[in-house]
């Protein structure tokens, strides 16, 4: 898809590639330069780990989008190839 940079060095990333992403405003993500070509990635999120019963627990520092179980499938068939 093409798109355009405005005077500010901002791109527009066209809605069907945000929806699939999951991007929405305010979002953190990884911009690099690669190659020859400019990539965009999520933040990982930060975490607190913590030992609870002897086990260690993770939270997220933030809210994350909920994790379906179309994710989860769509993830696992991607790893998968």
């Amino acid at each position: 898809m093409r798109t355009t940079i405005d005077a500010a060095g901002r791109i527009v990333v066209p809605k069907v590639i945000r929806d699939a992403m999951q991007l929405s405003a305010g979002r953190a993500i990884d911009v690099t330069f690669v190659d020859g070509r400019i990539e965009i990635e999520l933040a990982p999120a930060e975490v607190q780990v913590a030992i609870e019963d002897g086990l260690p627990v993770v939270r997220p520092l933030e809210d994350l989008p909920p994790l379906t179980d179309e994710i989860v499938r769509d993830t696992l068939d991607s790893t998968r190839r």
